[in-house]
């Protein structure tokens, strides 16, 4: 008598696609995902352009995106990903902080935003999160009422920035330096000084030290 085929184990799992460009924490996300019995790794990419490709071809069930990718950015992928009308749910794990991006990505289109150095149970709780359709962002954020931007002029001003841009006004923030910017985003110091003259021009500011005042202390708001 003729037997039925075993179901596939893997079709049970929920799919999983990694999109990392820091090797290190690549491996570790992929374990710690592949250490859940209903979960698995469908494919991986270290960049966004590699990710755009993949995604509607495997078509899995979440995507867990940096933001910080070489190339096109995460944001700009969650953006693309969106515009092709896939199902898949989009998690934001990383090291960029919280209260600045996490607004930013759910507007893009992303279904929850979880910073890297979170404990790994966090991260799957996450992924679970958005698995079963809810929104993910801390506690803390979600208490803090900084998930909205604090006034309407500010969040004018900033909607007018890109997401490169945004990145290097935190940047600004932070006490970085154009040349230390420009190493970490892999362009010239010279594109570095041309966009932040650009954000200067978008925020109406009238130097560039007042740009640089203006990070700082845009960075300390959100911090508090």
């Amino acid at each position: 008598m003729a037997t039925k085929p075993r179901p596939s184990i893997a079709k049970s799992k929920r799919q999983i696609y990694v999109v990392e460009d820091h090797p290190v924490f690549c491996e570790g996300l992929i374990r710690l995902i592949k250490a859940e019995k209903d979960l698995m790794v469908c494919g991986k990419a270290g960049d966004g352009e590699k990710a755009f490709k993949e995604i509607p071809h495997l078509k899995p069930d979440l995507a867990v995106i940096d933001l910080g990718l070489p190339g096109k950015s995460g944001l700009e992928l969650i953006k693309n990903v969106r515009s092709l009308k896939l199902a898949v749910k989009l998690l934001v794990v990383s090291m960029h902080d919280e209260a600045i991006y996490a607004q930013r990505v759910l507007r893009a289109g992303g279904d929850g935003y979880i910073m890297k150095e979170e404990d790994p149970a966090e991260i799957i709780h996450a992924i679970r999160d958005v698995l079963n359709g809810r929104i993910y962002v801390s506690e803390e954020l979600l208490a803090s009422g900084s998930l909205k931007l604090p006034t309407a002029k500010k969040a004018s001003s900033l909607d007018k920035l890109t997401d490169s841009e945004l990145q290097i006004l935190e940047s600004l923030g932070e006490g970085k330096s154009d040349v230390e910017i420009a190493q970490c985003s892999q362009v010239s110091a010279d594109e570095i000084q041309a966009q932040c003259a650009q954000i200067q021009k978008k925020l109406e500011l009238q130097s560039i030290n007042a740009l640089i005042r203006y990070a700082v202390c845009w960075v300390e708001d959100i911090a508090k």
